[in-house]
Parts: C-alpha cells; sequence; structure tokens
C-alpha cells in the first residue's frame, strides 16, 4: 500500500509536471526539449498480452498527441529487486504508443536506495539495458536561499525531505511561504510536512513558534505546535495548583525537554541517564529552545551543552 510520503512525492510531480523536466535538465543534466508545453498523461500502459502496467506518473513534454518526449516517474523508497522488472517494460509498453525518447525517473528519499535503484537493470531482450535517471538525497540541493525556495517551491520541499534536519534549510522554506499565493502556501507547507523526517518535523515547528508566521489550514494548524501539545496540556493541569502562568511556563518547558529527546532519538543519538535527567530538570525555556535547534545537527548529546566559540 503506497504510504503519505509516496502519495506526497506523486503529487509533486502531478501537481506541476514541469518539475520533472526540471529535475531531470537541471540536476541530472538530461536533454529534454525546452520551451515546449508539459502535462501529465494517462498512466495506464497496455503491452498485451501482459498485465496492465501503472507507473506512478506518466509526463509527456511538446504536443499533447505528439510529444517529443516521455518521462515515467516513480517513487521508490526502498530497495525491491523482485519489482524491478517492471520498469523496462514501462519504457518500453510506452515507447510502443507514443514513439519518442523515454526516459525513467526514479525519486528515491533514501541515498543508500538511490546508489542501488542507479545500477542498470539488463532484461532478457538482447541489447535493452535501461538506465534509470535517479534523484536521491545527494542530487537535491540543500536550499537555504527563501528567494530560490519561493521560485522553486517544490525544489524545497524536497529540500526539506533530504536536508530538513539542518535548519536553515527549514527556515528558507518557511520564510518562502510568505511570498506564495495564499492559496498555494498550505499545500506545499502539507507537502514539506509529510516529506519531512520526524527529527525534522520538530525543527519546523520550533522555527514556526519563533517567527510570525500564520498558520493557513487545519492540517497546519494541527501540527502547529505539535512537539509542545503533550506539555501544555499537563502544564495547564498543573496550573490549577500552582497558578496559572506558572503552569504555562512548566508546561511550555516540558514540552520543549521532550522535544530536544525525541529530535535525539529521532536521528539515533545516544543520550545518558544522567543527561536525559539533566534536560528534563531544565525550566529555562530559551535553553531548551536553543538545544532543539543544537540537536538537529548535533553528532553527540554533549554538543547541545558546548559553549559557543
Amino acid at each position: 500500500m503506497p504510504s503519505p510520503l509516496h502519495d506526497t512525492l506523486n503529487l509533486l510531480f502531478r501537481h506541476r509536471p514541469q518539475f520533472a523536466v526540471e529535475m531531470l535538465r537541471d540536476h541530472l543534466g538530461v536533454d529534454v526539449p525546452d520551451g515546449l508545453p508539459v502535462q501529465v498523461a494517462s498512466n495506464d500502459l497496455n503491452d498485451r498480452p501482459s498485465i496492465d502496467l501503472r507507473p506512478d506518473v506518466v509526463i509527456t513534454v511538446g504536443p499533447r498527441h505528439s510529444p517529443l518526449h516521455a518521462i515515467v516517474v516513480k517513487i521508490q523508497q526502498k530497495e525491491e529487486p523482485d519489482k524491478l522488472h517492471a520498469l523496462p517494460r514501462y519504457a518500453a509498453a510506452l515507447w510502443l504508443q507514443l514513439a519518442c525518447p523515454i526516459t525513467v525517473l526514479m525519486i528515491c528519499p533514501k541515498a543508500r536506495t538511490a546508489k542501488w535503484a542507479s545500477a542498470p537493470i539488463r532484461t532478457s531482450l538482447p541489447g535493452y539495458t535501461l538506465a534509470c535517471q535517479v534523484i536521491g538525497p545527494d542530487q537535491i540541493p540543500a536550499v537555504t536561499d527563501p528567494a530560490e525556495a519561493a521560485a522553486h517551491p517544490e525544489l524545497a520541499a524536497l529540500s526539506v525531505m533530504a536536508h530538513g534536519e539542518h535548519p536553515p534549510v527549514i527556515e528558507a522554506f518557511v520564510a518562502a511561504l510568505r511570498h506564495l499565493p495564499d492559496e498555494h502556501a498550505p499545500q506545499y507547507y502539507e507537502y514539506a510536512y509529510r516529506l519531512a523526517t520526524k527529527a525534522a518535523r520538530y525543527v519546523m515547528e520550533r522555527v514556526m513558534e519563533t517567527t510570525t508566521w500564520p498558520v493557513y489550514s487545519p492540517f497546519a494548524r494541527q501540527h502547529y505546535g505539535k512537539g509542545l501539545e503533550v506539555g501544555r496540556a499537563e502544564g495547564r493541569a498543573e496550573g490549577r495548583e500552582e497558578g496559572r502562568e506558572e503552569g504555562r511556563r512548566r508546561g511550555r518547558a516540558e514540552g520543549e525537554a521532550r522535544a530536544v529527546l525525541t529530535v535525539l532519538e529521532a536521528r539515533g543519538i545516544a543520550v545518558s541517564d544522567s543527561d536525559r535527567a539533566f534536560i528534563s530538570a531544565c525550566t529555562d525555556v530559551g535553553l531548551l529552545d536553543e538545544w532543539v535547534r543544537r540537536a538537529a545537527t548535533a553528532t553527540s548529546a554533549a554538543d547541545l551543552f558546548a559553549e559557543e566559540s
């Protein structure tokens, strides 16, 4: 069953098929005709007497009824050797339909999967070996310029997926949302949030909390400040005994401490019992917020507490 990450990447290319052309031409050096209409085409490929073939997305470049190039987009989240045989058949079936050059573009969220997908696929048909074009984390730039992120929101969303634990990437993406039309900003926010790792989502929430960026949609509102939700609930309960303001402060601090530990855990960084107790006992919200940011790039728990030079 397709995952939310698979479906979101699929939507990025269906929403603006020109993005596939840009990724092939600008990031992989593939010669795709320029200055022509680009559209999503039917992904119902039939090469009877075999079963029907339905790749994730099919995009054509040029006139709809006589395209000059076609692109098959395949979202590949993990190594699946038993499914590789379908890719040459996608390309062959589409070539039989359109009689134009065909490129298979694989989008791989993980570097290991991208390396695996880059190997040529040999078939039993003599002389027919398919070499897919592959986009993995190494082919996705870290977009840290808000102007570039606003000009290329699909690429910025992929950058969040690949490099979202790097705070400048999140900061650039959030800043770029201000420059997108109101009807597009929540859509791209949701794309990026769904593509982001668990650690990157916490970085996104921290950046959102320290800006005046508006929360556009129900999905965004649901996830805005998600890392603090439990802590604030506990803070409100304690506030009945300790006073409303003190309860809010304690709830916020506990939520921030949980966020620090969650980011470290999501990034696979070991935390000793003493460090965990020290972080959980901290009540300085400003310091905890700084630890959340450091946790996104730290290589050990000790990096959180290092003095800045």
